[in-house]
């Protein structure tokens, strides 16, 4: 168990809702290993609603339930909203003492590259971003069966590397369907910049229908796709709120036509430094793998 000067709360939350197995294991687990911890999660499957808040309004009341995790003694709520609104919600007072830190997950299958933008699971990181907090993003492969104690396992690994962080930090992890001892480790890897699959929209009947196709493209090995599939858990670093800024133009200048717009790949605010993330004590018997 990791020893801390202060006892720090942990929130957990997911977008595949509050009676998911995933978020059930991730709740154990982080408990036993001596954390304090709060489950806040949608009472419906969520999935796909990025960083929403579901029309919150002080005219808008927001319907919750008192839920319970067998053996998880920790409170409990599922609450009509999003993932981020349960992130909101919970920053706000509604269930006690802001969180220090929020994990999210484990989603039922792999939120890598572009899916960041969409995912309910890493909306909820960047919510906890946005107010300060240390947050963490957790999804395992799709398999038969599925390993949560696995991405659970790795997961409560990974916390007192995300707390010796700093504040704001978000983490996208994104861990094999293996058993835990055939994971051969977890390794930095960059967003793919393409998905394995193409989808489509099609009309049917007044209906919109999402058609999915396998594409043609080969995951590099550095990216979060490539990782995974080399039996790596891959984590990435995110940064949902960054500026990009190009060689040319400052705050509070005037747009001249020489300045010419900024390409997002050129602003480093994108790529904080990883090696910051690394405890001041580190262990060889943590998960990282060189």
């Amino acid at each position: 168990m990791y020893l801390r000067e202060e006892r720090l709360k942990i929130l957990i939350t997911n977008d595949d809702g509050v009676d998911s197995p995933g978020i059930h294991e991730l709740a154990v687990q982080i408990e036993e290993a001596g954390y304090e911890a709060i489950v806040v999660a949608p009472d419906h499957n969520a999935s796909g609603t990025g960083t929403s808040v579901s029309g919150i309004a002080s005219n808008n009341p927001i319907n919750f339930e008192v839920s319970e995790i067998k053996n998880f003694s920790g409170e409990v709520y599922g609450i009509a909203g999003a993932p981020a609104l349960c992130v909101l919600a919970a920053h706000m007072g509604a269930f006690g003492d802001s969180p220090d830190i929020v994990v999210s997950g484990i989603n039922a299958g792999l939120n890598p590259g572009r899916a960041v933008a969409h995912s309910g699971t890493i909306g909820a990181g960047i919510a906890g971003q946005n107010f300060g907090m240390r947050s963490i993003a957790v999804s395992v492969d799709v398999t038969d069966p599925w390993y949560w104690s696995s991405a659970a396992a790795i997961t409560v690994g990974m916390l007192p590397h995300l707390i010796e962080g700093p504040s704001h930090t978000l983490l996208n992890l994104n861990v094999p369907g293996l058993p835990l001892d055939e994971i051969k480790g977890v390794r930095w890897a960059a967003l793919a910049p393409y998905g394995t699959f193409k989808g489509t929209m099609v009309q049917e009947k007044n209906q919109l229908v999402m058609k999915q196709q396998p594409t043609e493209y080969s995951a590099e090995d550095y990216t979060d796709i490539g990782t995974v599939k080399a039996g790596y858990a891959a984590l990435t670093s995110l940064h949902a709120s960054a500026e990009v800024w190009g060689t040319h133009g400052k705050p509070g200048e005037v747009v001249q036509p020489e300045h010419g717009v900024p390409a997002a790949s050129a602003g480093h605010e994108l790529h904080p430094q990883r090696a910051i993330f690394l405890p001041s004590r580190y262990d060889p018997k943590t998960y990282y793998s060189q």
